[in-house]
């Protein structure tokens, strides 16, 4: 992806400290516990062209003591390197009002060529002074458009203990300079907030589809590395989770490629 980017791992929050995890990083603040995680696929990709590549990302949240809850999610922002380009050129356009409300059978089903990811997620659900209980379910990301802009739509559904959807609007900024050419910035809505803190998400972004007779890619990628070295590492991503209270952590993760001929 991006020429000899060598970036260390690193953590910009106050009282906090990392720990090494196979394919990403746990940080913990206080009693709060952060593991993140990002993943290129393929990792053998072309040098000088590009190739259409996933990105899966992930994030859980504990709490280091059993008696007390897990942090309250509030934003989170996912910079992608540079040299992954995130291109939905003549992809369809999901409108929001066909996901929410909806089961993912129905967002599928209304929305399906406008997939281009999907994964899972995990909730801790109930009222204050109730006994809480986890709500897993399937998440779905649609290519969408909000006030002409371009967004991703990350839509959630639980059928337990009753049905209930939201969708998180990830707005996407692309810049022209820096290591990260694309952000996608989410703020979690407040309704589903009321309804239980999200403490788990794994989604994988993809997508391959067809456009005035050509294929394309939702993500694409290269490993250009200079002539003779076969083998890079560089910074897929950076996150940054804020929560309630006032806690922010931020973190590099880092990845490698191959290159091939």
């Amino acid at each position: 992806m991006k020429r000899a980017l060598c970036t260390p791992l690193f953590i910009a929050s106050v009282f906090a400290f990392s720990v090494a995890v196979a394919g990403g990083e746990t940080y913990i603040v206080g009693k709060m516990k952060l593991s993140v995680s990002a993943k290129l696929a393929p990792k053998r990709l072309p040098r000088d062209a590009p190739a259409p590549v996933a990105v899966s990302i992930g994030w859980t949240i504990t709490s280091t003591d059993p008696a007390t809850k897990p942090s309250t999610l509030k934003t989170v922002k996912i910079e992608i390197n540079r040299g992954g380009l995130l291109d939905s050129k003549g992809l369809a356009v999901c409108p929001y009002g066909k996901i929410q409300p909806a089961s993912t059978t129905r967002a599928l089903s209304n929305c399906r060529s406008s997939l281009v990811g999907q994964g899972s997620f995990s909730a801790l659900v109930g009222l204050e002074g109730q006994e809480h209980y986890v709500s897993v379910g399937k998440m779905l990301v649609f290519n969408g458009k909000q006030g002409g802009k371009s967004v991703l739509y990350g839509q959630i559904y639980t059928n337990y203990p009753f049905a209930a959807s939201f969708v998180i609007v990830f707005k996407i900024d692309r810049r022209k300079e820096g290591t990260y050419g694309t952000a996608l910035t989410a703020s979690l809505p407040g309704n589903l907030r009321a309804w239980g803190n999200l403490t788990e998400v794994q989604m994988r972004l993809s997508r391959r589809y067809g456009f005035e007779g050509h294929r394309r890619s939702f993500l694409s990628g290269s490993c250009p590395t200079p002539k003779g070295v076969g083998l890079a590492s560089f910074p897929l991503a950076r996150t940054s989770f804020s929560f309630t209270g006032g806690k922010n952590v931020k973190s590099t993760l880092i990845e490698t490629c191959k290159v091939r001929h």
